[in-house]
């Protein structure tokens, strides 16, 4: 489960996300930018506190960084854990233990590829999943 806390500093919106990112945190990340966000320049989202993500979670993460840009927002993710950091650099296709993928996730091209790669990944899962259920 994920919790989330929404902070206002000066001009800055901080996201602050605890516990599992997975598909279950859609609400509360969507809760995110709910409030007043009129003034602010920027969004920065702390993944500190986040040791787990997997592709579903990526995929909200990506949404939450695509609606600020929309509001206008400059947005800075921080804190990459290891666990997120090589889901994000084995879905983008870059391997290595410096690929240094969470600095590459500001950049909408790679945003977009990383987006189109976990949505594939993703339905794969899910149509191998749904063909190994047995039939009734």
């Amino acid at each position: 489960m994920l919790s989330v806390e929404t902070e206002h500093r000066g001009r800055t919106i901080l996201v602050s996300a605890a516990g599992d990112l997975d598909e279950s945190a859609a609400p509360a990340l969507q809760g995110a930018l709910d409030d007043n966000v009129s003034g602010a320049q920027a969004l920065m989202i702390d993944l500190h506190g986040v040791a787990a993500m997997n592709r579903a979670g990526l995929l909200h993460l990506l949404e939450l960084h695509r609606r600020g840009e929309c509001l206008g927002l400059r947005v800075l993710v921080i804190g990459w854990q290891p666990q997120p950091r090589q889901l994000l650099a084995e879905t983008a296709g870059i391997t290595g233990p410096d690929s240094a993928t969470e600095r590459r996730h500001a950049l909408a091209g790679f945003r977009h590829l990383i987006t189109q790669r976990a949505q594939c990944a993703q339905n794969i899962a899910a149509t191998t999943t749904a063909e190994t259920l047995p039939r009734r």
